[in-house]
């Protein structure tokens, strides 16, 4: 026992010696990249074209089988939906087996097997592969279409469309890809209910003869296989499916805008607003700068630790989470930027969004930025890498892209050999922030008065179907029965209720407020009916002062007095001090216009609009309409706020008075009521 001990005591001194030696002020340097060591692959082909890759894996006893059909994209046109209608419909019985059979024979042997317009894909215990390989090679050479079945999928997908119509969500994609890429483009289609009842199923056959062929598929098959039993059964099941020529299409090219625009689809039932920022781009894997374009999205979108996420969630909760995503192809690939907002907040998410964007393309990365991003990706790339399914997917790639065979295994050492400068050229050369579409699918009504506001970007207008269309209408029309008094004395119910309003006979009120950093303060008084006075003081000396004593005024400021003019007197007389909207129950309603996201309804007497809050009763805003000393029109907006109550009265404790390039926000610091007011305060 002694002997342990001292032996243990030996060790954790030798460890202790090793620990010292190690200076912890200094940040390890990293080792060479890992090591990939992909699964082995065995590739064949056979005689009709159909390449076979196969990869064993014997650590379950499952097996997988995936069909890929390589076919370039094809436009359908007005028959758009026939390639997933054929799809749909494969393996719904064969020359050999019912639809029943065949469904209960894959449920039986409890695996999976599915078709789609793109190939099949099927899995299952060892034991019974064989017999879902046998499965799948008659759905997809012997697969029958019957008017039956045809006319139960054509309905599915009308009902799914129907249901669909209002999906603020699926409206959006629609009209990206069609904006995107354009209608006539493969990509940019969609389907319609137009267009899913002009197929018939001889379109079907047609599709499926024409395009599901074995010189352009290849059969992936991953798991615990006998590699040699497999390529016999294979070489048996497949190699009497015929091969045939794929009907040729040129596909136009994709353009992206000349200058950044706003493309805005109306939804009237929108929550929330979809934007996207999307450009196209050629990009291909393998190419060159593919490592620093993955590793730049990464940086600006790859996930929750990302500039956009941190920026529009993390620092401004305008959403759940927003992301980028650079799509390689070897036709035509994108760069998206996505985000799903609140609608008051649409137009501060598209400048922040547009600000990462442009940020990254103009300011280069950080070395810790550039680190933690090539982590990440060498992490997730490095746990992939051990599934058979990667492998099989890998080799896959080499076949479609005519990769090198090192291409996987030389991966890690690309991704570590991308430099700040790699980065910054390809965030300049993919991500287009100044010739991108900015794409905003949302509620108009409620988004577009502050995107005009704050936007310098064009905005286009579509419908839910990438069809150009006006400006949406920027108001809601009034209810039914909706009158001036009902909304006024809704007002009054508000605040505290006209009693107790018609009992107030003076007002005092102090507010502070700023002009260009300098400190000021109002003094207003009123007196029932129409006697005002306000003072407005900078340091304690009086700079403007204006009278009414209920049959004539005056105006004081810089030591000049000028009388009221005849109009304002009438103005003044006519106009109640303490609550003036006593007199508004002779005006008119002539709308209901959202303001920061809630729906006022607008009452308009003589100059001036007064904004009442639909759900509160209260008064959120006026604005008068005058003259310049030139007769220019113009327009003076005061908003109230922040209301809380004085003696039982509801009382804005924020106003803001915006009058050209000139904001005054006044903050109420003291409110009096019947009490701080004399009849010389008007003299």
């Amino acid at each position: 026992m002694k002997t342990k001990i001292l032996s243990f005591v030996a060790i954790l001194a030798m460890s202790f010696a090793a620990s010292a030696q190690i200076d912890r002020s200094k940040m390890p340097e990293p080792g060479p990249a890992p090591k990939v060591k992909l699964g082995e692959s065995k590739r064949f082909t056979l005689k009709n074209g159909l390449t076979v890759i196969m990869v064993e894996n014997h650590k379950l006893p499952r097996a997988s089988i995936n069909l890929t059909i390589d076919n370039p994209p094809s436009f359908e046109g007005d028959k758009a939906g026939v390639s997933s209608m054929m799809g749909s419909l494969l393996g719904r019985g064969t020359a050999n087996i019912s639809k029943d059979e065949f469904n209960e024979r894959v449920d039986y042997l409890g695996a999976y097997l599915g078709f789609s317009s793109g190939g099949a894909y099927g899995a299952s215990l060892k034991k019974y592969f064989p017999e879902i390989l046998e499965l799948m090679a008659d759905g997809v050479k012997n697969s029958q279409f019957t008017q039956e079945e045809f006319d139960k999928e054509q309905k599915i997908t009308l009902d799914g469309i129907k249901s669909n119509e209002k999906s603020v969500t699926s409206a959006a994609r629609r009209v990206e890809d069609a904006l995107t890429f354009g209608k006539n483009h493969p990509y940019g289609e969609f389907i319609t209910k137009e267009t899913v009842n002009n197929i018939t199923l001889k379109d079907v056959e047609k599709r499926y003869n024409s395009y599901y062929k074995p010189n352009n598929a290849y059969l992936i098959i991953i798991g615990d296989i006998n590699p040699k039993k497999i390529k016999k059964m294979v070489k048996t099941l497949f190699s009497d499916w015929k091969s045939g020529n794929i009907p040729e299409y040129n596909m136009p090219k994709v353009n992206n805008v000349e200058t950044t625009e706003i493309d805005f689809i109306n939804m009237d039932n929108a929550v929330q607003s979809e934007i996207a920022v999307v450009n196209s781009l050629d990009l291909t894997l393998g190419d060159k700068d593919y490592y620093a374009a993955l590793l730049a999205n990464q940086i600006l979108g790859g996930g929750g630790t990302a500039r956009l996420f941190q920026n529009l969630r993390e620092d401004k909760a305008y959403t759940y989470g927003s992301y980028s995503r650079v799509r390689q192809s070897r036709y035509v690939g994108t760069f998206k930027a996505t985000a799903s907002v609140r609608n008051m907040v649409t137009d501060s998410s598209v400048v922040e969004m547009q600000k990462e964007i442009n940020k990254i393309r103009y300011q280069k990365v950080s070395e810790q930025d550039l680190k933690d991003a090539k982590e990440l990706y060498i992490g997730n790339f490095v746990m992939d890498v051990q599934k058979p399914a990667t492998a099989a997917r890998y080799a896959l790639n080499r076949e479609l892209y005519n990769l090198p065979e090192d291409y996987y295994e030389t991966y890690l050492e690309k991704i570590n050999a991308v430099t700040i400068d790699d980065v910054q050229n390809a965030a300049i050369k993919y991500f287009k922030g100044d010739k991108a579409r900015i794409i905003i699918t949302g509620k108009g009504i409620d988004v577009l008065k502050n995107l005009e506001k704050n936007s310098d970007y064009k905005i286009n207008y579509f419908d839910k179907y990438g069809n150009p269309s006006e400006k949406p209408e920027m108001t809601l029309p009034i209810p039914d029965g909706m009158t001036a008094t009902a909304v006024v004395n809704k007002y009054f119910e508000a605040i505290g209720g006209k009693e107790k309003a018609m009992a107030v006979k003076t007002t005092m009120m102090v507010s502070n407020a700023t002009i260009q950093g300098t400190p000021l303060v109002m003094t207003t008084k009123a007196s029932a009916p129409n006697k005002t006075l306000m003072t407005i003081s900078v340091m304690g000396n009086t700079m403007q002062k204006v009278v009414f004593d209920g049959e004539k005024g005056y105006q004081e400021a810089q030591g000049r007095k000028t009388d009221m003019k005849p109009e304002d007197i009438t103005e003044g007389k006519e106009a109640n001090a303490i609550f003036n909207d006593l007199n508004y129950t002779s005006g008119k309603l002539t709308r209901i216009e959202p303001i920061d996201g809630k729906n006022t309804i607008v009452l308009k007497i003589g100059n001036e609009e007064i904004f009442y809050d639909m759900t509160s009763g209260l008064k959120v805003k006026t604005v008068k309409t005058g003259k310049t000393p030139d007769g220019k029109e113009v327009k003076v907006p005061t908003t109230y706020g922040d209301y809380k109550a004085v003696e039982g009265i509801m009382f804005p404790h924020s106003i803001e008075i915006k009058s050209g390039p000139m904001n005054l926000n006044f903050k109420i610091v003291e409110i009096k009521i019947n009490e701080g007011v004399e009849d010389k305060d008007f003299e």
